[in-house]
């Protein structure tokens, strides 16, 4: 699993960068451990809207710069085109980025998708949590 790829939803990127690991299981965890991982631009992009919401107490960049110092995440750079066509066929959502962000995922041969989202995760099976 050590080539594998995971992308991290937005609240698993927020909770690790606010350190609250207690809120992720043992088998997501492990995953994290393992795989390389990265974040949709998309969810860079919830991040903020969560920050502006004050919801969260990091701004996006900020959550970034800390997960990729700390774990290795990288931003995904597959080219938006490829994305968008995939998001065409998530149907089971109007949620914008959990769209974006489970396209994302699928169009890169169909990653694990780290979410504690239960609606993700009955329509994307290579869910982790």
């Amino acid at each position: 699993m050590a080539n594998a790829v995971a992308y991290l939803d937005t609240h698993i990127a927020a909770w690790l960068a606010a350190g609250k690991l207690s809120h992720i299981g043992p088998k997501p965890r492990a995953l994290l451990q393992k795989a390389q991982l990265l974040l949709s631009p998309t969810a860079l992009l919830e991040l903020e809207y969560l920050y502006e919401l004050k919801r969260i107490r990091l701004r996006a960049r900020d959550v970034l710069l800390k997960l990729e110092s700390e774990t290795g995440l990288r931003l995904c750079e597959l080219p938006y085109a490829v994305i968008a066509s995939a998001a065409l066929d998530e149907k089971w959502t109007r949620d914008p980025f959990d769209r974006l962000i489970v396209a994302h995922a699928k169009a890169n041969d169909f990653a694990r998708l780290i979410s504690a989202d239960d609606e993700i995760a009955r329509h994307y099976p290579r869910t982790v949590w």
